[in-house]
């Protein structure tokens, strides 16, 4: 099948993309109290979910890839250049912090009637034009630090890719403990 129903068509993307949409709202995410409680350490549903979705991905291409049905060789992993990582990471959480949504949830708020998620959602798009029409500028720093050891964490590390996983669902199990003990004391002090 090709074109609009296809795996790669644009009516396939809206529909993914309506229910993502209505995951988060039904996950309370598309609202930015929620969201900012994660910043409080008072609500961690945000990083549990986040969290155990790139775990269960990744241990789920690791088993795919034992099975023989995926080839991780052939997925596509975009260079990895850290300085652009590094300022994008800290300019989105301060974003995130400050506004209360990420691009995703500020959609879904909107979406919901929300005024504040149409207001941030504005200021992505402000700001996202802003950039591109200053990316000349900006261009050397999206290529520094570029990482020429590996495509992918094991090969970065020297180490097999089951013992990253081991580390990574170790830590998912770290972040539930934490982030419940951190929930309960909030509860507790009357921060909920």
């Amino acid at each position: 099948m090709n074109g609009l129903m296809s795996a790669t068509g644009p009516l396939v993307g809206l529909l993914l993309g309506f229910g993502f949409g209505f995951v988060l709202e039904r996950a309370g995410f598309g609202s930015g109290c929620k969201l900012t409680a994660q910043f409080r350490l008072t609500d961690w549903s945000v990083f549990k979910v986040m969290f155990t979705a790139i775990v269960f991905a990744a241990v789920g291409i690791y088993v795919l890839e034992l099975a023989g049905w995926v080839d991780a060789a052939s997925v596509y992993v975009p260079i990895p250049y850290l300085w652009a990582v590094v300022a994008g990471g800290a300019l989105i959480g301060a974003g995130f912090a400050v506004g209360g949504y990420c691009p995703g949830t500020s959609a879904v708020g909107m979406m919901t009637g929300r005024i504040d998620a149409l207001v941030f959602l504005v200021g992505i798009l402000i700001g996202t034009f802003a950039f591109a029409s200053m990316f000349p500028l900006f261009d050397p720093l999206t290529t520094a630090g570029e990482l020429t050891t590996g495509d992918r964490l094991p090969e970065f590390l020297g180490v097999p890719e089951w013992m990253v996983l081991t580390v990574l669902v170790a830590a998912a199990v770290g972040v539930f403990v934490l982030g419940g003990w951190f929930e309960r004391r909030a509860r507790q002090l009357g921060q909920v």
